[in-house]
């Protein structure tokens, strides 16, 4: 019989001295919520901020990360509303602060060591004009009260992480065009009136508040396919005949089958695809 060995066992490796710190921000979306298949869900690691460390060693980095994110985060409660219900796996606890001040007390405690920030927010804020009687009034008047909060928010999320952080802001896949599902009316008509806002309203706001910052803005709304002409067709079970854009918003969020507004797993992996396309190589942000 062979002699057991005496050796000690090996020791786990310690976390290499390239490793930066990831520090994920925001929503339901940052968290990486997705519903169960009765409608119920929680957060989970297919959401993006968790494949990111992943496919951004493609551009020659080494992430850990420190996820902050929140399901049913707005602008608003990030800034002022202590604590959150729902983290991430993993996530960062803070109760007695809100979301923006714990994220931007650990920024300034590890200084030199954060490589990346990310922050998706802003989806509740709108949401809730989907139902309003008024949705282009509503949604007016919440894109007013998100660009002075999220400007608010970004430019402390900026001077705690210190100029030379890349931060990536996000926008969101037009999820209205799942509307187009339920047949003609109201919810057809409100899938039309989703592109422009999107592309218009919605999304130049944030891609000006994060510019402001110097932050970098992925506009996944038209990356997942949004701004596509809606006459242009195709078949899709079990709606039948369905707009191009409104397939692909199906593919990548649980919207039409579920009336869910998260992403797939399809769809949390082009957002993190996307992110890592706009980050520069490592070897340009070393010291």
């Amino acid at each position: 019989p062979t002699t057991p060995s005496t050796a000690a066992a090996p020791t786990l490796p310690t976390t290499p001295a390239t490793t930066q710190l990831y520090v994920s921000l925001g929503d339901s979306y940052a968290a990486g919520y997705q519903p169960g298949p009765s409608g119920a869900g929680t957060t989970t690691r297919n959401g993006f901020a968790y494949l990111l460390p992943g496919g951004a060693t493609a551009k020659g980095y080494s992430l850990s990360l420190v996820n902050f994110g929140c399901d049913g985060a707005t602008v608003e409660s990030m800034l002022r509303t202590a604590g959150c219900e729902q983290i991430g796996p993993e996530g960062q606890i803070y109760a007695t602060q809100p979301q923006a001040a714990a994220a931007e007390r650990f920024l300034t405690d590890h200084r030199g060591k954060v490589a990346l920030v990310t922050i998706v927010i802003g989806g509740n804020d709108i949401t809730k004009c989907a139902l309003a009687g008024d949705p282009t009034a509503c949604l007016t008047d919440a894109v007013q009260t998100i660009k002075a909060d999220l400007a608010t928010l970004l430019q402390g999320v900026r001077a705690a992480a210190g100029p030379g952080v890349q931060i990536v802001g996000l926008t969101y896949p037009d999820l209205a065009l799942g509307a187009w599902t339920l047949g003609p009316g109201p919810g057809q008509n409100l899938a039309r009136l989703s592109v422009p806002a999107f592309k218009a309203l919605i999304n130049p706001t944030f891609a000006e508040a994060y510019a402001a910052i110097g932050a970098a803005f992925v506009d996944v709304t038209a990356a997942s396919g949004a701004y596509g002409s809606l006459d242009e067709t195709t078949t899709l079970a079990p709606y039948g005949t369905v707009p191009v854009p409104v397939a692909k918003v199906c593919e990548l969020t649980f919207f039409c089958d579920r009336r869910d507004i998260h992403p797939t797993n399809a769809g949390y992996k082009l957002i993190s695809d996307l992110v890592v396309e706009a980050l520069k190589p490592a070897a340009a942000t070393a010291p």
